[in-house]
């Protein structure tokens, strides 16, 4: 790919754009990856439980997002998380350090009045992205 070209990534691994969007873009050595809800990508249905069990499908929407672009969370350098609460903030950093360990991109974390589809968390990232020798 070369460095001005874009490609448009998508996967049946996280839930398809609610909106006129695309789940993730290639460009040149980066992945940026649309903001990821917990939506199970086969049903479409909001995912049952906690802050934990929706940031955990988030995570998982992003991963599969970021493996389709050839690129993974170990390649991620800049997160942005939007709450629905910042009261549930140290419930979502127990389940984010499950899946980013001690790779650790930069991030930040904002309150949001509200986010799509009433959900209480949303995750976007950028990567780098496997370029294959090419720039």
């Amino acid at each position: 790919m070369v460095m001005n070209e874009k490609e448009v990534i998508s996967t049946t691994d996280a839930p398809q754009a609610i909106g006129p969007y695309s789940q993730g873009i290639r460009a040149g050595s980066f992945v940026f990856v649309s903001g990821q809800i917990p939506l199970d990508p086969h049903t479409g249905d909001i995912v049952p439980g906690d802050i934990r069990a929706q940031t955990r499908r988030a995570l998982e929407n992003l991963r599969g997002v970021l493996e389709a672009a050839g690129s993974s969370l170990e390649k991620v350098v800049k997160t942005t998380i939007f709450l629905a609460s910042m009261e549930d903030y140290g419930a979502v950093n127990e389940v984010y350090a499950e899946f980013f360990g001690d790779s650790r991109p930069a991030r930040s974390t904002i309150e949001a009045a509200m986010l799509p589809k009433g959900v209480a968390v949303e995750i976007e990232a950028i990567a780098i992205a496997d370029t294959g020798g090419k720039t």
